[in-house]
């Protein structure tokens, strides 16, 4: 049996939905927050293969505890391995995905 323990944490940020994978989850000592550290994130050597996986890594590359607001957290799951992470449109529902940049025709 596994003996760390996986949380997948999905809270609302900037009108769009973000998914996380921390090995710890709780009661922040900020009132009112919730602690989410230990941020876990697959690291690829060479090329990219999920352009939302590097995103994330990036914005939290300097991030020890995450400290989000109670009501901005949606769901906080114990999971047994990771799947690839998202960032959905808070309306829709649909992934964020940041579009490859398309070669241009010289004119």
């Amino acid at each position: 049996m596994n003996t760390r323990v996986l949380y997948k944490v999905t809270f609302h940020n900037a009108g769009k939905i973000y998914e996380l994978y921390a090995r710890r989850v709780a009661s922040s000592s900020l009132w009112g927050f919730t602690e989410v550290a230990d941020l876990v994130f697959d690291v690829n050597e060479g090329v990219v293969v999920d352009p939302t996986e590097e995103r994330l890594r990036d914005e939290f590359a300097n991030t020890r505890v995450l400290h989000l607001p109670m009501q901005s957290v949606v769901r906080v799951e114990e999971v047994d391995r990771k799947a690839p992470i998202s960032i959905r449109d808070a309306g829709t529902g649909e992934k964020v995905v940041t579009p490859f940049p398309m070669p241009v025709k010289p004119r």
